[in-house]
């Protein structure tokens, strides 16, 4: 969906250095704001011709390892030959001196993001197979073989993601810790899983990341790709569920609304794992303890967001509610914990 034309980006600047690399950027008519993202900026420019995705981080200081546009530029560039659902790496730019932060250019895919509402015609039975398809068919690749084995660090993957995300907690939430967050805590580091095969992980697989033709539902591009590492594929399957509000989970969850799992007629979190294990072959192990995980993450980034809007470096009445709605993500986690979905 495209927002209002976009004023607030260096333009000519952009322009200028795509220039210099032999890119045309073409600003007769000013690129739009994409709207959807709660964080990064997506735009819809012309590059050389044909429609591109112009990308950025937000403004104001970024949690470690969030927006990583570099890291975004290197695994779309590595994985588009051998997942042609991860969209062409265009250009990168490194240098904040252009514009004040890193940027890049990727190829535009037509199709629909779905949120909490699903388009008329496309309900579960095709929305869920096109993204459990597409996770398994990226869990199926050797990192090796694309030229990723290095991306991230795959060994201890779930001590280090605790504790990373740990840290992030304890900064985001600050001296307004909700009360679940210590004993989620101490349950989840005393229940650290053994390492799985590491495979690439995308780290943010839900709906409004897969474009799907609107008419057949079957998926066009898995995009946002900046979090992508190696690891379980149980945490990348755990993401997903972290995001899926059932009708009988605390009503303070629901306000969550990023898939559409409260729609009518939607099934539960058990669909969406048998739906990935009939793609994939197999359920993964210790999906429980990484649902944990997923849901600390889910509420320490929504948190993140929070604190980015009190500063004012994201606009939007939507941020107001995110402390309250990270506060009851904490409390589903811990109520809910080790049950296997």
């Amino acid at each position: 969906m495209n927002g209002p034309a976009a004023t607030e980006e260096d333009w000519p600047a952009i322009a200028a250095w795509l220039a210099a690399r032999g890119h045309a950027l073409e600003l007769a008519e000013p690129p739009r704001r994409l709207a959807g993202g709660l964080a990064n900026r997506n735009y819809r420019v012309r590059l050389d011709g044909a429609p591109a995705v112009f990308r950025r981080p937000p403004p104001g200081p970024l949690a470690h390892g969030a927006s990583d546009m570099a890291r975004e530029a290197r695994v779309l560039a590595a994985l588009h030959p051998a997942f042609p659902l991860a969209p062409r790496s265009l250009a990168f730019c490194a240098d904040p001196a252009v514009i004040g932060v890193p940027f890049q250019l990727i190829e535009w895919r037509e199709g629909v993001a779905v949120g909490a509402v699903p388009p008329p015609g496309l309900g579960a039975e095709r929305l869920l197979p096109a993204l459990a398809g597409a996770l398994a068919a990226l869990h199926r690749l050797d990192p090796a073989a694309v030229g990723l084995a290095d991306l991230g660090r795959a060994e201890g993957f779930a001590a280090r993601q605790l504790a990373g995300w740990t840290r992030r907690a304890e900064a985001a939430f600050g001296p307004d810790r909700p009360a679940p967050l210590d004993p989620l805590l101490a349950r989840l580091a005393a229940t650290l899983p053994p390492d799985a095969p590491a495979r690439l992980l995308h780290m943010d697989a839900k709906f409004d990341n897969l474009l799907v033709d609107p008419g057949s539902g079957q998926a066009q591009a898995l995009i946002d790709w900046d979090m992508a590492t190696r690891g379980p594929p149980a945490f990348d399957l755990a993401v997903l569920l972290s995001y899926w509000i059932a009708p009988t989970d605390p009503a303070e969850t629901h306000a969550l609304a990023a898939v559409p799992s409260l729609a009518p007629g939607w099934p539960g979190r058990a669909a969406v794992v048998a739906a990935y294990a009939a793609a994939a072959g197999e359920r993964p192990p210790h999906l429980g303890w990484h649902l944990a995980l997923a849901r600390l993450r889910l509420a320490t980034a929504w948190m993140q967001l929070y604190r980015l809007w009190q500063r004012g470096s994201l606009a939007g009445a939507r941020y107001s509610g995110f402390a309250r709605l990270a506060a009851a993500i904490l409390g589903q986690a811990l109520d809910q914990f080790g049950e296997e979905p």
